[in-house]
């Protein structure tokens, strides 16, 4: 079993509800969902003229490879309705694997640890919460978290 950091977001219709439906649908996949961090208000990143996000992270245990368990993902977005338009652009749900076990892949169309994950606060503050001690391109969670602005991401309780 490999042990897995996801991210959830979400800034169209509910996206609590929508990240809670895509946490029971990764279980139906062969994920099984071993710690979640509280739900999280953040402001939009990259493309900023949007609603705030709903964010929430969470470690898991799966057998699927990394490309199979991105391909699950995939189908989870789509049943909950996630058009793929633009880039940081408004979305219902997104789910990114973070981090699978320690490796490093850089395939068309998958990165693994997520290419941006040491410069968002949305996905660190959380991962405080589940893995602070993660090692994520040398450094804990708790380390990178440290260089991040998180005044901005509050949680809440949907």
């Amino acid at each position: 079993m490999a042990e897995v950091l996801l991210g959830f977001g979400g800034n169209l219709g509910d996206p609590t509800a929508a990240i809670e439906t895509a946490l029971q649908r990764l279980k139906a996949e062969g994920v099984r969902i071993t710690a979640c961090s509280p739900f999280y208000s953040t402001p939009a990143w990259g493309k900023t003229d949007q609603p705030d996000f709903v964010n929430l992270c969470a470690a898991g245990e799966t057998a699927l490879m990394p490309r199979a368990l991105l391909e699950a993902i995939q189908r989870i977005e789509a049943e909950l309705g996630r058009e793929r338009r633009e880039r940081w652009g408004p979305r219902v749900i997104d789910i990114d694997i973070l981090a699978y076990d320690d490796r490093v892949i850089d395939e068309p169309g998958l990165t693994i640890p997520h290419p941006h994950l040491t410069e968002r606060p949305f996905v660190l503050v959380p991962l405080l919460d589940i893995a602070p001690d993660w090692i994520i391109a040398g450094r804990s969670v708790r380390e990178w978290a440290a260089e991040v602005d998180g005044n901005r991401v509050g949680r809440i309780n949907p």
